[in-house]
């Protein structure tokens, strides 16, 4: 089947193309132009999901089409995003495939979302608003070597030996490792019991930001002392990791806005689906940090 991956360069895509090269022809589709780097690998096709003449051309013949593309810092991420799901929802049903998968965020149902989990929402919709059936799979922290919130978090451990945290440190999540997320989606690629359905993946840890920084602190070496205090916005907090991480503020303040909301699976219906033994948060974080 012809697979085309839209934000194939990511975090995320960049590990999703060998698995579905093992089984599928696939088009990774990226803003900038890439060359192939194997005959048997993926062929790359530079194109912007709000361009539609380039989504039209990257997705003809297409089966399969994953919906990867996020558009945080960009002051107008949002609309971008939403655009783009659109035109790529309305090629897809005019190319003739049968199934689009998006890889959207938990804790997107709460009614205090954060731009950015409001845009993951608004996302999903617009892709769902089109006649092809959309696979939906939310997600947490990604654990993985060039995840923005997950380097975040290393950065601030490794820079500092104590932190003034806002009140975010205690909001509950489900982190999930970047080898399981990929499983997943690959795992719904062409199966009957995804179309058309939302699924919640997360990894076998719930915890809070605040033992999630502890744990990696451990990991490294070292152990920050960890401040709360409630009086932090989220612009300071932006600003203030802008200082201390690599992560720019326009793209760290969306992310910290989201760490208000829990973000933590409410079924296993993935985990069903496709079986397999997911991988615990310090197997995945140490991974990562070797990387």
């Amino acid at each position: 089947m012809r697979v085309v991956v839209f934000g194939a360069s990511g975090v995320v895509g960049s590990a999703l193309l060998p698995l579905l090269a093992k089984e599928h022809e696939v088009v990774a589709v990226s803003r900038r132009p890439r060359s192939s780097s194997s005959p048997s690998g993926p062929s790359w096709v530079p194109a912007d999901v709000t361009d539609r003449s380039g989504v039209r051309a990257a997705l003809s013949g297409a089966g399969l089409v994953y919906y990867l593309v996020h558009s945080l810092g960009s002051p107008d991420f949002a609309a971008r995003d939403a655009l783009g799901a659109e035109i790529v929802a309305e090629e897809a049903e005019r190319a003739g495939a049968r199934q689009i998968v998006y890889l959207g965020g938990l804790g997107d149902d709460s009614p205090e979302l954060s731009p950015h989990l409001r845009s993951r929402r608004e996302t999903g919709e617009r892709l769902v608003a089109g006649s092809v059936p959309v696979t939906i799979v939310r997600a947490a922290m990604v654990v993985g070597k060039g995840s923005a919130a997950f380097e975040t978090v290393v950065a601030l451990v490794d820079r500092l030996p104590g932190m003034v945290t806002p009140r975010w440190v205690s909001t509950p999540t489900q982190p999930i490792a970047l080898a399981d997320i990929v499983r997943y989606l690959a795992g719904v690629a062409g199966r009957e019991q995804a179309l058309g359905e939302s699924f919640d993946a997360g990894g076998p840890d719930v915890m809070t930001y605040r033992e999630m920084i502890q744990r990696i602190a451990r990991l490294r070496g070292r152990g920050p002392l960890i401040v709360e205090v409630p009086l932090l916005s989220p612009r300071l907090s932006s600003l203030w990791l802008h200082l201390v991480t690599p992560v720019k503020a326009s793209v760290a303040r969306p992310l910290v806005e989201g760490l208000r909301t829990p973000t933590v699976a409410r079924d296993d219906r993935l985990r069903r689906l496709v079986p397999f033994e997911p991988t615990s948060f310090e197997d995945a974080a140490r991974e990562a940090l070797a990387e």
